[in-house]
């Protein structure tokens, strides 16, 4: 272990559970490399978390670059698979990766028309395809034995931590959330114009005259939106890579090899219906949102 501690079970789960951070060290940590003089080298303020009380101590500048990473690779594949892909792209029958693409872009354009109501927005669907497919691709890594990368990453490449899940980082999930919330914002005020979206806040559900409860309350569904959709799909990956972190730690002996061997098999096989599903159901809503974005109400 990076931390340099007994391999106990706690200290195993920890190490998997912390991210690869950069960022601002407390005035502590920044103290005690001033004080060692010759016997340390000293990194400054600003640096990797060695442990994983650094890498929770770091400030909100801090950034998580094991998600970040692992999320733009993840990107670029699915961009690569896709471009090449529209390459092939004929007239006759395709086959093999084409038809494969071909099959999920059906899939999700024939989704999006059952769904979305309105007519002129080209962006819905190429979006809905670029949420399904990236948070697919981040989901499936879960499926990856939970030592082999860490262990890599530690043992050959010094790198003291590495999660390779980015949906099991609040970061990135609610990050796609609030762009998906940015785009419901814009649209609300492109199609019902200032005055409209305000309206709808303002004068619904209950009178004018209590507008101000009625604020509160769609204020609230509102936020909630992004937010749920962030949560759910953390919430899920995280506790699916906690099961298999729990899993690892029965291998040790024949007889709780094969029992765990059997349990991460089983799990594995469960999990792919999980990570297809939170990938479908995070496109869904928010194909349903910005359908919501789009309706104008006609009174208020």
């Amino acid at each position: 272990m990076a931390s340099g501690g007994p391999l106990t079970a706690e200290g195993y789960i920890q190490h998997h559970l912390t991210n690869l951070v950069y960022g601002q060290f407390n005035e502590g940590h920044a103290r005690a490399q001033a004080s060692c003089q010759e016997h340390c080298v000293a990194v400054g303020d600003w640096g990797f978390a060695q442990t994983a009380e650094e890498a929770s101590q770091m400030g909100f500048m801090a950034i998580n670059v094991d998600t970040m990473g692992w999320s733009l690779v993840l990107g670029l594949i699915f961009l690569f698979i896709f471009g090449r892909a529209a390459k092939q792209a004929t007239t006759g029958v395709p086959s093999g990766l084409l038809n494969f693409v071909e099959t999920i872009v059906d899939f999700i354009d024939d989704l999006v028309r059952s769904t979305f109501q309105h007519s002129g927005n080209a962006l819905v669907a190429p979006m809905a395809l670029t949420i399904f497919v990236w948070v697919f691709f981040m989901n499936l890594m879960d499926l990856i034995p939970v030592d082999w990368i860490p262990f890599v990453a530690e043992h050959y490449l010094h790198i003291p931590f590495m999660k390779v899940v980015p949906s099991t980082d609040p970061n990135i999930t609610l990050g796609m959330a609030f762009g998906v919330f940015m785009l419901i914002v814009y649209y609300s005020i492109l199609k019902k114009g200032a005055w409209g979206f305000f309206s709808e806040l303002a004068f619904h559900p209950f009178p004018k005259w209590m507008f101000p409860v009625n604020l509160i309350l769609e204020g609230v569904n509102l936020i909630a939106k992004p937010v749920s959709l962030g949560l759910r799909l953390f919430g899920n990956l995280y506790a699916g890579e906690m099961i298999f972190i729990l899993i690892a730690l029965m291998y040790g002996g024949l007889v709780m090899s094969v029992a765990g061997g059997v349990l991460q098999i089983a799990w594995a096989l469960f999990h792919v219906l999980v990570i297809t599903l939170q990938a479908f159901i995070f496109m869904v809503l928010s194909v349903v949102y910005l359908n919501q974005a789009h309706d104008v109400m006609e009174e208020h």
